[in-house]
This record gives C-alpha cells, structure tokens and sequence, in this order.
C-alpha cells in the first residue's frame, strides 16, 4: 500500500496558478489511479480529477475542467495538479488519493489511501 504527502498548496490571488504535487512511497505506486479531491469549509469533498496508471487517461469534475491539469510521473513516485486561473471558489483543503483498480471514479468512497491534504486559498 502506498503512502502519500501532498506539497504545493498556499495563498494566492484570483486568477493565479499553482501546482500541487503528491508524494507517494511504495514500490507499487504505478499501478494505482490517483486523483485529487478537494473539501471547502462546511462542505462535502468532492472530486477534482483523476488520472489512469500510466498517465494517459484523466477524468475531470466539470467545475474544473480546462483550468486543472492532473499528471503523474511514475519514475518519480508523483502526481501533480496544475491549477490555473484560480477562482476565489477554489479555496479548499486538497487532498490527494490512491485507488486500486483501473477505472477512473469520482467517488470518494472508492479511494482507500489519503494524504493529509494541503491548503489552497485563493483571494479575490
């Protein structure tokens, strides 16, 4: 089973970028769907994105669609998100999460392995 570590997260302005990333131990990581959810204060946490085991098929919540980019480079253990044109209505603890199967799901429930998230702000 894979651990992981999200970095990346931080405050910024409306309509600024930034890239999280998920670190992840164990030698099996390649074989997982990864993706990012996201959890604003009083919400649910809903689904980001997520991406196949060998990067080449990704599945993105529609509220984030041509704004977020999810990668994964499996030689190096990481997944990232690459966020651009913030909106205020982004601010959210992130979370990144690992599931064994292939398909490409949006339910949290699906997920067995979590980070500890990491905090996105993003002013107006």
């Amino acid at each position: 089973q894979v651990q992981l570590v999200e970095s990346g997260g931080g405050l910024v302005q409306a309509g600024a970028s930034l890239r999280l990333s998920c670190a992840a131990s164990g030698r099996t990581f390649s074989t997982y769907t990864m993706a990012w959810f996201r959890q604003a204060a009083g919400k649910e946490r809903e689904f980001v994105a997520a991406v196949g085991w060998n990067g080449r098929t990704t599945y993105y919540a529609d509220s984030v669609k041509g704004r977020f980019t999810i990668s994964r480079d499996n030689a190096k253990n990481t997944v990232y998100l690459q966020m651009n044109l913030l909106k205020p209505e982004d601010t959210a603890v992130y979370f990144c999460a690992a599931r064994a199967g292939s398909a490409l799901l949006s339910g949290s429930y699906l997920y067995g392995t979590w980070g500890q998230g990491t905090q996105v702000t993003v002013s107006s």
